[in-house]
């Protein structure tokens, strides 16, 4: 599989270079953008984690080697023109030498999927939080059945501002629920991930 994907890259393109997309295999988040060269990729496949080939340095660069913040590979693959790759990648902190997320940080935190895995984030966060500091870590703090039941109560009203025909309020329903459902998500150690591979699972059969 290794050659046959070496193979089947135009490396004449771009100076026997490929660029390689990093993206976020939960959020889709982009992260940053880099050139590989045969040996580059090879390396990448071996240690499944991302090296680049360095254009300034002239020589491999495994990213995160200084860092620390490696990206490692869940999966990859050609666009159609096999010129371009598309690497998802499981990030281990920040990518950015700025000590961002991404690379393209302004514009990538706007993406709605983005938004939504950082909000997961936070929350996640919260769970060691000092209750007296945040909502949420009260949340965490008061137990499994008081978040069921806010993530109860907030379906409910959802429901109920659809019936009346209120958008307004059933989009502020909405955001209640979704926000408690990742409290609740969180609290047995799950997240969004689990439920979308459940969806994914059942639309095989469509």
């Amino acid at each position: 599989m290794q050659e046959e994907l070496i193979s089947k890259i135009n490396w004449q393109k771009v100076n026997n270079l490929v660029p390689a997309i990093i993206q976020d295999h939960k959020s889709a988040e982009v992260l940053m953008l880099g050139y590989m060269n045969k040996e580059a990729l090879k390396e990448s496949l071996r240690l499944k984690r991302v090296v680049f080939f360095s254009r300034t340095k002239n020589r491999l660069w495994l990213k995160g080697e200084e860092s620390g913040n490696f990206l490692d590979i869940i999966e990859l693959g050609l666009d159609c023109d096999n010129d371009t790759l598309l690497i998802l990648v499981k990030p281990c902190g920040a990518t950015c030498h700025t000590g961002s997320i991404s690379c393209f940080e302004q514009i990538s935190k706007k993406a709605d999927m983005v938004f939504l895995a950082r909000l997961e984030k936070l929350i996640n966060t919260r769970k060691s939080a000092l209750a007296e500091n945040s909502y949420t870590a009260k949340l965490f703090q008061s137990g499994t059945k008081r978040i069921a039941q806010k993530v109860g109560e907030e379906g409910v009203e959802s429901a109920l501002a659809a019936v009346a025909g209120d958008n307004i309020e059933l989009c502020n329903e909405s955001a209640d629920l979704l926000f408690h459902l990742n409290v609740l998500l969180a609290d047995q150690n799950l997240s969004l991930s689990d439920v979308i591979s459940v969806l994914k699972e059942r639309n095989k059969s469509e």
